[in-house]
């Protein structure tokens, strides 16, 4: 079993970080807001480094690719359903897949100009007609109902690609949230010296940061598990959701407890990361009804995991 990214993978996602961030970086999803027509404008920058071609469920290393870009986009809290349009089915002629829940299904695809097709959780995929937002961008994140039309039952087969990219999303949006943390907390004062040599900082942080690697591990095992084409993947799938959104719980509580009331004002970028992250959050299962969902599919016999077959792979 190998689990890290292969080097174009990683590199990869190196440039896509460099690419967004020439093209506006924090900015992108500030404009987005104010303008949300401006959304649209992610697509080319991510087209010029050939996101759009890549093909996850053929090709292993451009699965690992995806995965890598995905983490980049959300890095940045960038303002376009990259995961979404990457795990597209390639048996339907539509730009993007979302995962909905039977009631109610919505997703962060306002204001775009795609087609979609969705999928449940119990396999079943349908055609999407997207809703107008009944919200401004900042108040939905561009979260806005769908109608959904089903069409077959061929779903299964995409759902633990479609949950497995986001959580990449959102990981990239944890090492942000990191990255902003610790470089408040060596700057800001309190009682004459830096917050970061205070031992409870530390702890804090060392805390989130645990969270943050043990997501990074299930990320890629998840990931190993689709390439092998593993009959759990879907329930791996959704053990990598479960941690993530337990691990987006702690690190953005430790990030706005170490900012203080600054975390929640626009100046800081770590106020864009948390509000954008919701969608992810929250959709298509928050975090209690993805754990039940996956203790009723693992069944008695659990999870195989990371490290419960050492000879497996």
């Amino acid at each position: 079993m190998t689990i890290e990214l292969c080097a174009e993978a990683t590199e990869y996602g190196r440039e896509a970080v460099r690419a967004l961030r020439a093209a506006g970086g924090d900015e992108l999803v500030r404009w987005a807001e104010r303008e949300p027509a401006r959304r649209a404008l992610v697509a080319p920058v991510l087209g010029e480094l050939g996101a759009w071609e890549l093909e996850p469920r053929r090709d292993p290393v451009e699965l690992e690719a995806a995965a890598a870009l995905c983490r980049s986009a959300g890095y940045w809290a960038t303002p376009y359903p990259v995961a979404e349009r990457l795990a597209r089915p390639v048996d339907s002629d539509v730009d993007g897949l979302v995962v909905v829940s039977d009631d109610e299904p919505a997703a962060a695809v306002a204001h775009l100009d795609l087609r979609w097709a969705a999928a449940t959780l119990d396999g079943s995929r349908g055609s999407v007609v997207v809703r107008p937002p009944r919200a401004s961008a900042r108040e939905s994140a561009f979260v806005t109902a769908l109608e959904v039309s089903p069409v077959d039952t061929g779903g299964g087969a995409d759902l633990a690609l479609a949950l497995v990219l986001p959580c990449w999303t959102l990981l990239g949006m944890l090492d942000r949230a990191l990255e902003l943390t610790r470089a408040h907390v060596l700057v800001r004062e309190q009682f004459g010296k830096p917050l970061a040599e205070f031992q409870s900082v530390q702890f804090q942080l060392t805390d989130a940061e645990v969270e943050r690697r043990g997501v990074d591990m299930l990320a890629r095992y998840a990931l190993w598990s689709i390439r092998a084409e593993r009959g759990d993947a879907l329930i791996d799938a959704l053990a990598l959701r479960s941690a993530t959104l337990e691990a987006a719980e702690a690190v953005f509580r430790v990030a706005h407890q170490l900012h203080g009331a600054l975390g929640f004002c626009d100046e800081s970028p770590l106020s864009w990361l948390s509000r954008y992250s919701l969608p992810l959050r929250r959709l298509p299962l928050g975090s209690v009804a993805t754990e039940e969902l996956l203790a009723r599919l693992a069944g008695r016999r659990g999870l195989t995991g990371l490290f419960s077959d050492p000879g497996e792979g």
